[in-house]
């Protein structure tokens, strides 16, 4: 069973996205359409009830539930297995922990999935970074959305994986075999790309299926220079990121001496300028996804670091369109 919380409690969204993934690997899939951003409580209730109802009407297995979110849904998602010890994994789209901090070790498998504009890319990236107890992420072309339909058969697909490989299920080698099938074929693209998808086979696959031949090539894919650059460029991307944010939010703090008020405006009017200008580009560049992920970000959050009126006057001229679904 897969319980599913979206931020704005469109229980609908989640189902749709894991239904075809759901048929073929036989899970119930149950999406809120009470939990939403704001109200811990309330979400509790949802949860409490949609878990009653669903296990009235199916057999489930109970060593066998699951949650999914997306952005505060994610988050709830990540509360509730957190909070509970018969979770066996969590699919966390566009946000992780409840407190933004992502934890070491975590008793259930985490996929997590980001858009490569997604104002919690960077978020995203660093739980991948930091958790040690098996997790993957995937990273999509797009903004700050449910992860795609086809991401998340993946996801239930890693899912199963992990079953097996924590003894909650027991071996179905013709399903680990199509799996394998799947995720090998599928380790192409860039050589960075063919990289992180030969060392994600090798890990998920270890026991399983003879990964000799892709980790012997992850090895090698490993040395090359090409690999090594381009994982340095990424790093280097989520730095200016981060610094951008910080440099933004250095400005806004100004905003209340009156000695440098005036200065902080006229730069924080250039910098939500030259974001914009920078974000509506139409190549897909990395200062464009940077640009669109900070402003994103930064707007997203506005309402709570500031009540000045002059300053949200330029916030409202250069707030980002709105995309989330």
């Amino acid at each position: 069973m897969i319980l599913a919380f979206d931020p704005g409690a469109r229980g609908r969204i989640p189902v749709e996205r894991y239904q075809a993934g759901a048929e073929l690997y036989g899970y119930i899939v149950a999406g809120s359409n009470r939990s939403r951003n704001g109200s811990w409580a309330t979400s509790e209730a949802a949860i409490r009830a949609m878990s009653k109802d669903v296990a009235q009407r199916f057999s489930i297995n109970e060593k066998r539930v699951y949650t999914a979110g997306m952005s505060g849904g994610a988050r709830v998602a990540m509360a509730v297995a957190l909070s509970s010890k018969g979770i066996a994994g969590v699919i966390a789209s566009s946000a992780g922990f409840p407190d933004s901090q992502p934890r070491k070790n975590v008793s259930f498998a985490v996929f997590g999935t980001a858009g490569t504009e997604d104002f919690n890319y960077s978020e995203m990236r660093q739980m991948d970074r930091v958790v040690t107890s098996p997790h993957r992420l995937r990273i999509f072309q797009g903004g700050h959305l449910w992860l795609p339909a086809e991401l998340a058969t993946e996801a239930l697909e890693w899912m199963e994986v992990q079953a097996v490989r924590s003894g909650i299920t027991a071996k179905d080698q013709s399903k680990i075999d199509r799996i394998f099938a799947k995720r090998t074929a599928a380790a192409q693209g860039s050589a960075k790309d063919a990289y992180l998808a030969l060392q994600a086979i090798v890990t998920d696959f270890d026991g399983l299926e003879d990964i000799r031949e892709y980790a012997t090539r992850a090895a090698a894919l490993g040395r090359d220079k090409r690999v090594r650059d381009a994982i340095k460029k990424d790093r280097a991307e989520e730095e200016r990121e981060n610094r951008e944010i910080q440099e933004m939010l250095t400005a806004e703090e100004r905003l209340a001496n009156p000695s440098e008020r005036a200065a902080a405006l006229s730069e924080l009017r250039d910098r939500w300028k030259r974001l914009r200008q920078t974000a509506n580009g139409d190549a897909d560049t990395a200062e464009r996804r940077i640009a669109r992920r900070v402003s994103r970000g930064l707007a997203m959050s506005a309402s709570q670091r500031t009540k000045d009126a002059e300053y949200r006057k330029i916030l409202d001229e250069y707030r980002p369109p709105r995309t989330e679904r």
